[in-house]
């Protein structure tokens, strides 16, 4: 097949915060999903939707079928852009539809569906202004994110607030550098999991993840921050968290996280790949933080791979399953 991988590359600019572009893919991922795709058999266009016109690009050239893991650009829905326009030319592609990635987007909004289908998740408030009364039934600590956006952006180990006075000053703050509404959810101490879901013909949920902080703690990023994620394995920062793959679960509770992963996916709508990301509170309750339609495919770094990996996968297997999984149901030859 001829197959276009779309995608927003990552870029350094001093003038913007550290974390502007963390949601985009480095040039080490790509190049690594096209491999595994050429080695699959497959021809591959590297479409680059910040830098080309990416209808233009559509329009002059015939594809297949797109391996997207395009984020878009900065509104709030923007993992939907690549998709919604493909659906309007008729384009099969990988991954979830427009409109669960648009939901997905929005956490406050993802944690409305889930409480309506009996699916745990943190107490939580929005904030639009920064002064609002907070909610009795919210019990601190209390952790602070931006509402749109991924990959730990605006989430610091000052994030987690004790009292009042600090979570005011850190909504405030939130809220003037993201220009967008805030979530405030309990933190919820206990370990912290993800869960990858792979859809080929049939539904393979991974092995769990557990990522261990407890040799963070010096560093006071004893959960998954900005700093975290981008400095993974930095000794010198003191971010060094261990990973268990399968995590350290009896087999029931096992059992009720990964169970609560896949209705999480099918709650939101997502079809072919996911990663659902989990706290296990200290009485064993999984509470979903949240739903990546969009998991990163870093083959050394990204955590959908390495559960893929514990699954006994090999990258390009992993690859050439996503691609799979969207044509087989497009139609696609």
């Amino acid at each position: 097949m001829k197959v276009a991988l779309t995608f927003n590359l990552k870029k350094k600019d001093q003038t913007l915060p550290a974390d502007y572009y963390s949601e985009f893919d480095s040039p080490e991922t790509i190049e690594a999903i096209s491999r595994a795709l050429c080695a699959k058999g497959h021809t591959v266009d590297k479409v680059d939707v910040g830098d080309y016109t990416a209808l233009s690009y559509f329009k002059k050239n015939h594809v297949d079928i797109v391996f997207n893991i395009a984020e878009g650009k900065f509104t709030k829905f923007r993992e939907s852009e690549v998709p919604a326009l493909l659906d309007l030319l008729d384009i099969p592609y990988t991954g979830s539809k427009t409109f669960s990635l648009a939901l997905a987007m929005n956490k406050a909004l993802t944690k409305k569906i889930l409480l309506a289908e009996d699916i745990p998740t943190p107490r939580f408030q929005i904030f639009r202004k920064g002064a609002e009364k907070i909610i009795e039934l919210l019990q601190f600590p209390l952790i602070i994110k931006p509402n749109y956006e991924g990959s730990a952006k605006g989430i610091d180990k000052t994030s987690v607030v004790h009292d009042e006075e600090s979570l005011y000053a850190k909504v405030k703050e939130t809220i003037n550098l993201y220009k967008q509404e805030v979530l405030v959810e309990e933190f919820i101490e206990g370990r912290e999991l993800t869960v990858g879901i792979l859809e080929n013909e049939t539904t393979t949920i991974l092995p769990v993840l557990e990522i261990d902080f407890s040799s963070c703690r010096k560093s006071g990023e004893y959960f998954y921050s900005w700093r975290v994620k981008e400095y993974q394995g930095n000794t010198e920062l003191g971010l060094t968290p261990t990973f268990h793959c399968p995590a350290r679960l009896d087999k029931e509770v096992e059992r009720r996280v990964k169970e609560t992963a896949l209705r999480t996916h099918h709650a939101i709508g997502c079809f072919g790949v996911s990663r659902v990301d989990i706290r296990l509170s200290k009485d064993n309750i999984p509470y979903v933080l949240e739903i990546n339609p969009l998991p990163g495919l870093n083959p050394k770094e990204s955590n959908f791979p390495f559960m893929a990996y514990a699954a006994g996968m090999r990258y390009e297997d992993l690859i050439e399953t996503i691609l799979l999984s969207a044509s087989r149901k497009k139609g696609v030859n």
